[in-house]
């Protein structure tokens, strides 16, 4: 046993989780930049940093205190109150966090500015159906173990739909 975990320090990433993240995450957005003609290395790179480290880290961690703050059943009300939670936390915020992510990758320093936000919060408007539908079965059938590896898949699908929003949805 290492020192380090002997006096309770813990590495905070699941290997799987950071594999999933990185793997995921890039794969979803590279797909949306070859759809839209913007792929490259660098923005591959950044996505993969993005969801390697910072996704794999946060978003695990928030359907744990989703977990805790409201377990999980099958009654309407907890399906709804676990379901609206992670649409809480996929909010325009991080979907404009995860926008400036791509410009950076773009190299595309002149867009990053508030039009990001506004780009981001016609797209969760304009994706909470979809966004509902997805977080319902995420929290409330997947089994907590796959619920990241769940949850990085229908992002990647997301990523498709985040990508082309900037040109459906952008700031004019």
């Amino acid at each position: 046993m290492s020192d380090a975990r002997r006096r309770g320090l813990r590495w905070p990433w699941r290997r799987r989780d950071v594999l999933a993240g990185t793997l995921i995450y890039s794969s979803g957005d590279s797909l949306a930049a070859l759809i839209l003609g913007q792929f490259s290395l660098t923005r591959l790179a950044v996505l993969a940093l993005a969801g390697g480290l910072l996704y794999s880290l946060e978003v695990p961690a928030w359907f744990r205190f989703i977990d805790r703050r409201v377990p999980p059943s099958r009654r309407p009300r907890v399906v709804l109150a676990r379901t609206l939670l992670a649409l809480a936390y996929f909010n325009p915020l991080w979907i404009a966090r995860h926008l400036l992510f791509i410009e950076i990758g773009r190299s595309a320093w002149q867009a990053i500015d508030l039009g990001l936000l506004v780009t981001a919060s016609r797209s969760f408007v304009g994706n909470v159906p979809l966004s509902l539908l997805g977080n319902a079965l995420i929290q409330n059938r997947v089994p907590p173990r796959w619920r990241f590896f769940a949850s990085a898949l229908f992002s990647a699908l997301m990523a498709v739909y985040y990508a082309l929003s900037a040109s459906w949805f952008g700031a004019s």
